[in-house]
């Protein structure tokens, strides 16, 4: 592996100017690499650092996660899930016309034969993830918020275990530590969770994050520290000259060498400004947080049959996950709130809801699940990152150090051919 990108004492690099969009996991980390670097950085966002998919995602480094979601598999199974009111994927029918183009897409991409490169590819990502984030949350002085851990996906039958070999296979290929455990086991290892589970994968080598947001706001106050700059603005222009970006806000415009797009399920809308346009899509994810839960995890947990996360936090124990397709602009939908209420409480009976509260949030995604990282097709002083769809704060660590290579015209330290925007325009 690489030396850590984020106690760098190199001042032979070529520095610039860079303007960094975004103050999610993906732009703040990003941000004090480039800052690290010696470049004079500014991060730019409308909101609080952190509000968007950092602060309520399920705080899993899921190290593992880098097969597909577009698999045949998940693809033959998802008519269930429409049909099942508490299945992990809704769709808002009125949105489904628009999102048909994507929709194909997706399903090709599902039934292609490069699944396993697609999966390889994610992986120089997420594998990392634990070790960079040890030192990246060392240098910032936040290391008490990270927690290295194993964490099990649980099903209620044999043919659900078996549904998802395959996956687990492809996850020992590159050298996972994968058990399968039984009802007792689960019982030894979970005393709360339902004895309705009679079956699970215990995966070693992860960790969580206790308090996701936190760590966005940990970073970003050593970013600003250590001389960066943050704006709280919205961004309402992106203006492109042969010498520099020009990022426009109602107050200002801000002038930089190099320009880097970390905006999530929202930059696409961004980019639709420098006449590029990215079918991004985005995956809208629920969470309930149980500050008072009177029961209890000893490590995150995924309930294998409807695709939730549970994770025990600094602010209670947190249930994350569901798809619903519906667009950057609907409102929050209860009865995906009450759908994941009903699988939280039927995962952990006695679970006391009392308190909880929710939350909606947009994962960026593209229908080959890969994210894009790579220059501008039309302007070489752009940088892409996001499209990360469920793994932003897994894969932050890595996304940076690679935009890190790409603002300094370096060659970079992974194999990026894979998340070309040119392979979706």
């Amino acid at each position: 592996m690489q030396s850590s990108p984020y106690n760098s004492d190199d001042n032979t690099k070529q520095t610039c100017s860079v303007t960094v969009i975004g103050a999610g996991i993906i732009g703040v980390v990003t941000a004090i690499t480039l800052l690290r670097e010696g470049h004079s950085v500014t991060l730019i966002d409308k909101d609080k650092p952190g509000s968007g998919c950092s602060f309520g995602n399920a705080g899993l480094l899921a190290r593992s996660s880098f097969v597909p979601l577009t698999s045949p598999t998940t693809l033959l199974q998802a008519p269930g899930w429409l049909l099942n009111p508490d299945g992990p994927l809704s769709v808002r029918w009125r949105y489904l016309i628009k999102i048909i183009p994507w929709l194909y897409n997706y399903i090709k991409a599902g039934f292609s034969n490069e699944l396993k490169q697609r999966g390889e590819a994610v992986y120089q990502l997420t594998g990392p993830s634990v070790v960079l984030f040890e030192q990246l949350a060392a240098s910032v002085g936040c290391s008490d918020l990270l927690v290295k851990t194993d964490y099990l996906q649980v099903y209620r039958t044999r043919g659900k275990l078996l549904n998802a070999e395959s996956d687990m296979n492809a996850r020992r290929d590159l050298g996972f530590n994968i058990s399968t455990v039984d009802a007792d086991k689960l019982r030894e290892m979970e005393p709360d969770l339902s004895t309705d589970f009679k079956w699970g994968h215990h995966i070693l080598g992860h960790g969580y994050v206790k308090d996701p947001q936190a760590l966005v706001l940990a970073i970003k106050q050593q970013f600003c520290r250590e001389g960066g700059v943050y704006v709280e603005q919205a961004v309402t222009d992106i203006v492109q000259n042969e010498l520099s970006c020009e990022v426009v806000t109602a107050e200002q415009s801000i002038s930089s060498d190099k320009l880097v797009v970390a905006a999530g399920a929202f930059s696409a809308r961004l980019l639709a400004a420098t006449n590029i346009n990215i079918p991004l899509e985005t995956e809208r994810g629920y969470h309930i947080t149980c500050p008072q839960a009177k029961v209890n995890l000893n490590r995150p947990v995924m309930e294998g049959d409807n695709k939730f996360l549970a994770t025990p936090m600094q602010m209670g124990l947190r249930f994350a996950g569901t798809v619903e397709l519906a667009g950057l602009d609907a409102p929050l939908n209860r009865r995906r709130i009450k759908s994941l209420q009903r699988g939280a409480s039927k995962m952990l009976p006695g679970l006391d809801l009392e308190q909880s509260s929710e939350w909606l949030g947009f994962r960026p995604t593209l229908s080959d699940s890969l994210p894009v990282i790579c220059t501008a097709p039309n302007n070489q002083r752009i940088i892409y990152a996001f499209g990360h769809q469920h793994l932003g704060l897994t894969c932050a660590p890595m996304t940076a150090a690679v935009v890190a290579d790409l603002v300094a015209e370096r060659q970079p330290c992974i194999d990026i051919s894979r998340f070309d925007v040119k392979r979706l325009i």
